[in-house]
């Protein structure tokens, strides 16, 4: 399959498991950098090869065979990201940037070797959970977004679910690392906006990053 087809199952995967569900194709073509068009398109041509249902105005849904496709695709590309990162130190931005190349152009043999160098990793370094070779995530995943955080309560960052280097740049800066505790100090409900403590300093964040940082609570 070509890298545009691999890309499209991929973003309407990813976009289904995040908080909103929205796979309408004008945000999967918003997400892939392309017109409406282009997305309505592709979606129709993949309808015709069993990789997803397509209705007209209805949110995209993959098949099995498109999820098994996007759950391939998303294995290599986490892998990738756990070797850069293990072997480089390189940041979040930029082993992300590396692995959407690499995920591409990579055989489920050389996958499997990767996944076998590293130990099997259940988790990339953005802590989202890696396929295994069948095409399984094997983890339960209890996490919420900081905006669904509750006042008071101390959690650890467990997934950062965004590839744009800003948001890392500022993460870096500020604490925001998988695996580093906060507490939730506010929610502004009504303005969409959550004030954290962590590393003893008080941030305020909007609903952009409060929509794409995942925590569990702490016991």
């Amino acid at each position: 399959m070509s890298v545009a087809i691999e890309n499209f199952v991929k973003a309407i995967y990813k976009n289904g498991k995040r908080d909103n569900n929205d796979t309408k194709p004008g945000i999967i073509a918003k997400e892939l950098g392309i017109s409406n068009a282009a997305a309505t398109d592709m979606a129709k041509k993949l309808a015709t090869k069993d990789l997803l249902q397509y209705e007209k105005y209805q949110p995209l849904k993959l098949t099995e065979k498109g999820t098994k496709m996007a759950l391939s695709v998303i294995r290599k590309h986490r892998l990738w990201e756990a070797l850069l990162f293990k072997m480089f130190d390189m940041g979040m931005h930029d082993i992300h940037r590396e692995a959407e190349l690499l995920e591409h152009q990579t055989s489920d043999f050389l996958a499997d070797k990767i996944s076998e160098y590293l130990g099997n990793p259940k988790f990339d370094p953005h802590g989202d959970p890696i396929p295994n070779s069948k095409g399984e995530i094997t983890t339960k995943d209890t996490s919420i977004s900081l905006a669904k955080a509750v006042e008071g309560k101390t959690y650890t960052i467990s997934r950062l679910m965004s590839d744009d280097k800003e948001f890392f740049d500022f993460c870096a800066l500020n604490g925001l690392k998988y695996g580093n505790t906060l507490v939730i100090s506010k929610q502004f409900n009504k303005n969409k906006m959550t004030q954290i403590l962590i590393n003893n300093n008080t941030i305020l964040l909007n609903e952009d990053f409060t929509s794409i940082i995942y925590v569990n609570e702490n016991n």
